[in-house]
């Protein structure tokens, strides 16, 4: 069955090129950035992996720990790291899942049998400290993710989960949010000090409280 928003990411102990690392234990009390890639030694994934790799600071800031999979070795991944280096200018430098008998794969549902019968399909999961799966997010083989994209989800996340507002569309970091509906004038008044602007009873628009 796949795995729905809410559900408890499923926890596994795998080989990784940084050693055996269980996901639980290594994400900790932080939040987690779980990504498959359909294989090494091809072209999309190298500018991906190198990617993650130069923004890492990025995700830590956040406290969020990246880990990768795919269904090559540790073996593989260890001699594909140096192309990723040479091109993309930053070597692997978080753990990358060797899943070759496909167990993560499959506990995360990342084989699309229509998509790609013999890899992984890029696929993200947002992880939260209470190891909950808060985003996912599935891209075919020949379109790379957009890095921008997952640390904007990732900071509208940690801001709904510290304050009771949502993120409207296009929504980036400092831009006003939305306070939720349950919440009246009155508490809405003492919770956002900075004042709010209502454009429907339903819709009432708040400079962002962490800000």
């Amino acid at each position: 069955m796949a795995i729905q928003l809410g559900d408890v990411a499923p926890d596994f102990t795998a080989d990784t090129t940084e050693g055996s690392v269980s996901l639980h234990e290594y994400l900790g009390d932080g939040w987690g950035i779980l990504f498959s890639h359909p294989a090494d030694f091809t072209p999309v994934c190298t500018t991906e992996l190198g990617a993650f790799a130069t923004r890492k600071d990025e995700f830590t800031k956040r406290n969020a720990k990246i880990i990768g999979v795919s269904v090559d070795t540790v073996e593989s991944h260890n001699g594909w790291s140096a192309d990723i280096a040479e091109t993309q200018g930053t070597a692997l430098n978080y753990p990358l899942i060797g899943d070759p008998e496909r167990t993560v794969a499959n506990l995360y549902g990342m084989i699309h049998p229509n998509a790609i019968a013999t890899a992984t399909v890029r696929t993200v999961f947002v992880i939260a400290p209470d190891k909950t799966v808060r985003l996912t997010l599935t891209y075919p083989a020949s379109v790379g993710r957009n890095i921008d994209e997952i640390l904007r989800v990732l900071d509208a996340l940690q801001l709904g989960a510290e304050f009771p507002v949502s993120t409207p569309v296009d929504w980036t970091d400092g831009s006003d949010v939305i306070i939720s509906p349950a919440i009246n004038d009155e508490d809405a008044n003492e919770k956002f000090p900075k004042g709010f602007t209502t454009l429907k009873p339903y819709l009432r628009l708040t400079p962002q409280p962490n800000r």
